[in-house]
């Protein structure tokens, strides 16, 4: 490629799987952008388009490899010159992807983001790629809405899940600085984003590398104090049980801005597939932890995760597993088949569970959860909460779409606005809501508050990930 074409090229995203994997893809923007270079939301005017891959299970690398091989078609017939694929794939199966992709003209790992521009303008980048982590100076381009963004606290994990591939692409863990955390924060707010959701492999070890004792909960009081214009929401996700102390909790209830929100995965209830999967603890230790954390936090939702069909997962294993559901009364849960990856510890187990079982324990386990889910639903009718407005529902343009501070983006459920009030809502405004209906995950009502500010703080901002394929949440509670 000429020197003189690497001027002003026009790059187009398409970011797969989890916020983490988002952030990625919005600091390559942002390495780009820098650089002089356009951003397009269109593939077919894209000089260059990078796909950043997700490849935590089974669906999520079919996915990665449909979108790549969707991509390459826009270089045999559109402008596209060159394809990037970054990402989780890429540390899993450089190899693979060299030979069996040839379509494809440039890998970049999760170590290697700020290649970008060497990469898409046809340089080498520099060799050897140390463990990577942004900071609160790095060129960063959102790919979110205006009104919210994540910041990720942290990278990699040091937890031995055996079940988990993580660690291997991601190193070790490590934290971002305090002061670099919170003014990016502080940027944030400033440039009128209202929610911020933390984010990491494991949040809850935030500043342990860094020699600080309970750091999150330092981080998210400090994060609640930043003086803002309007209303803010600051949530976090992703925790691991045994990492909850009874300060976290604490400084959750006593700040008004930290949403009353806990995204705690726990896999399973039963200690023998707890033991397996290296994670420990048992059904009993996490009732009472829940215990605690509704008796600490009154009103917190809850949200977690479990995986079915895990080698050695017996009938009474799973029985265990659905008490457990029923009784722990879950906000939110979600539920993954288990995926045999090569590379996991959890590979060389015996006594693995067939398909059609893991399909079967999949089905029943949600059906509970539906049911806990629509009970919990439905005694919301007639009460008020908190939004912020989000926008025409994606579904139907009669409706609005706003969340609650129990519903984080993307991975939760919504609450769609049927009556206005007398006011117009717009994108990012702070409303009250009266629910009038409920179904098993979303909810309907009407704004019944008139609100102190009338007007958007900015334009929005035109979304710069291209509009193809989906971004589901494949990786996104584990």
């Amino acid at each position: 490629m000429e020197d003189s074409s690497h001027h002003g090229l026009k790059v187009g995203f398409v970011s797969l799987g989890c916020p983490k994997n988002l952030v990625d893809s919005e600091v390559m923007m942002g390495q780009l952008v820098a650089r002089g270079h356009q951003l397009t939301s269109t593939p077919a005017e894209a000089d260059v388009i990078v796909v950043n891959t997700c490849s935590f299970i089974d669906p999520a690398k079919q996915e990665s490899v449909d979108t790549i091989l969707e991509m390459a078609e826009y270089k045999r017939t559109g402008r596209a010159r060159k394809l990037i694929v970054a990402g989780c794939l890429v540390e899993r199966y450089r190899g693979d992807i060299r030979k069996d992709l040839p379509e494809v003209d440039a890998l970049i790992g999760t170590n290697e983001v700020e290649s970008i521009a060497d990469l898409c303008e046809g340089l080498s980048p520099a060799a050897g790629a140390a463990p990577y982590l942004y900071h609160d100076l790095t060129p960063r381009v959102l790919a979110t809405a205006r009104h919210t963004a994540y910041i990720k606290i942290a990278e990699g994990c040091d937890h031995p899940c055996t079940f988990c591939v993580i660690p291997q692409y991601r190193g070790q863990f490590r934290s971002r600085r305090f002061e670099s955390v919170v003014l990016e924060a502080r940027r944030l707010f400033d440039q009128g984003v209202r929610e911020i959701n933390l984010i990491g492999q494991d949040t809850t070890s935030y500043g342990e590398d860094l020699g600080l004792k309970d750091g999150l909960a330092l981080l998210l009081a400090r994060l609640a104090a930043i003086e803002t214009s309007h209303e803010k929401w600051v949530r976090f996700l992703y925790c691991y049980p045994n990492r909850i102390t009874q300060r976290l909790l604490d400084t959750i209830a006593e700040h008004q801005a930290l949403v009353k929100y806990i995204d705690m995965p726990l896999q399973h209830a039963s200690a023998a597939v707890l033991k397996r999967m290296k994670r420990g603890s048992h059904g009993g230790f996490f009732l009472k932890l829940l215990e605690r954390i509704r008796a600490t936090i009154p009103g917190v939702a809850i949200r977690t995760s479990m995986i079915v069909g895990f080698p050695g997962e017996t009938a009474a294993d799973f029985e265990e597993l659905c008490q457990f559901v029923e009784a722990a009364q879950f906000d939110r849960l979600g539920v993954f088949t288990y995926s045999d990856e090569d590379t996991s510890g959890s590979y060389a187990l015996d006594a693995k569970v067939d398909g059609r079982t893991i399909h079967n324990r999949k089905q029943r386990l949600m059906a509970i959860q539906r049911r806990v889910s629509r009970r919990r639903n439905r005694s919301l009718i007639g009460q008020e909460f908190p939004v912020l407005v989000e926008g025409p529902s994606p579904e139907t343009e009669l409706l609005w779409q706003a969340r609650m501070p129990s519903q984080a983006p993307e991975i939760d459920g919504v609450c769609l606005i049927n009556d206005f009030g007398s006011v117009q809502p717009f994108p990012g405004q702070f409303r009250r809501l009266r629910v009038t209906e409920a179904h098993d995950y979303d909810l309907v009502g009407e704004l019944i508050d008139a609100p102190a500010e009338l007007a958007p703080p900015r334009p929005s901002n035109p979304f710069p990930i291209l509009n193809i394929g989906t971004r589901r949440p494949t990786a996104q509670h584990i």
